[in-house]
């Protein structure tokens, strides 16, 4: 795995996230212990189709038991069965919305983590237009030495020739 230098830390090129990877430390502010992590599973268990399929057997064998005559622990209009759900629901919020309080956290640091990306990748941007900036103007400059170095030569390469011409014009005159 390669890595690239960007700012103070080493990142590996091949993570699409590498620029989180500053804030993968951070803990929530219910804290990362047993209960928290355990609660927050728990909480995103609920809505799995696993669960839901679940508690539909449950709650259908529930009814089919008590129905069917083979126990009468819950006779309609099931009281039991509707205190199961209440008491599912009176735990199933709070641990939901921890949740979802645990998730804004995790989310938060992510949105910080990509504003300082897009700021160093936008200084970075800077950074190389600049150096593109100057480089461009060595270029400039560079090509206008280089035509009048064209120019002196041309000069030069006529002045050498009208020379020649003039020096092969009195060696043919002396020689006749």
């Amino acid at each position: 795995m390669s890595y690239e230098t960007e700012g103070r830390q080493a990142f590996p090129t091949k993570s699409v996230r590498h620029f989180h990877w500053p804030t993968h430390h951070a803990t929530s502010v219910f804290g990362d212990d047993w209960f928290g992590k355990r609660a927050e599973t728990f909480a995103r268990f609920f809505g799995t189709p696993v669960f839901l399929i679940a508690q539909t057997a449950i709650v259908a064998a529930w009814i089919l038991i008590n129905v069917g005559g083979w126990t009468r622990f819950d006779t309609y209009p099931f009281i039991l069965l509707n205190l199961m759900f209440s008491l599912q629901a009176a735990y199933a919020a709070p641990l939901i919305l921890l949740a979802q309080t645990r998730q804004a956290d995790r989310d938060k640091l992510d949105a910080a983590a990509d504003a300082q990306h897009r700021e160093a990748l936008a200084a970075a941007a800077e950074q190389r237009q600049t150096i593109a900036a100057q480089q461009t103007a060595q270029l400039v400059e560079l090509m206008k030495q280089n035509t009048e170095l064209t120019e002196l030569t041309r000069d030069l390469s006529e002045r050498i020739e009208k020379m020649t011409s003039e020096v092969h014009g009195k060696v043919i005159s002396g020689e006749s």
